[in-house]
């Protein structure tokens, strides 16, 4: 028969940390945690994967301040796949592996690639150096 464990448990409304003086520095603190044997988070905050609480956006800005942000599922997959290809583009700020277009193309094909990916610029290439073209 299973046993039920006596151990303590505590809510954040059980804990009260008082300010006081500490030997301790802030640069000496370690806080990251590992989630999977192959993704350690910096700081331990994971989003709720919440259709009200995260997308791309979201996942991006905790990215990059160590966290991770988990793309809620209320949505076709297509659309949640480009959510998660925006959040693996884009990398400390930096779009890795950009939609290009040649210098052949329009503005207003510039204009619809921009609508279609959801960006707000698209860089104008030789051959696609910076990254891959739209087609």
């Amino acid at each position: 028969m299973a046993r039920i464990s006596e151990k303590i448990g505590l809510t954040f409304d059980d804990v009260l940390l008082l300010p006081a003086h500490s030997q301790v520095l802030p640069r000496d603190v370690d806080v990251s945690t590992i989630i999977t044997p192959d993704i350690k988070l910096n700081i331990p905050i994971v989003s709720s994967a919440m259709d009200t609480v995260t997308l791309s956006r979201l996942a991006i800005a905790l990215a990059r301040q160590g966290g991770i942000g988990v793309i809620h599922k209320n949505m076709s997959p297509e659309v949640q796949a480009g959510e998660v290809d925006k959040v693996k583009r884009s990398e400390s700020g930096m779009i890795v592996d950009p939609i290009t277009l040649p210098p052949d193309r329009t503005i207003g094909d510039a204009l619809a690639v921009m609508a279609k990916f959801s960006i707000s610029g698209i860089p104008i290439t030789q051959e696609g150096k910076a990254g891959r073209h739209s087609d």
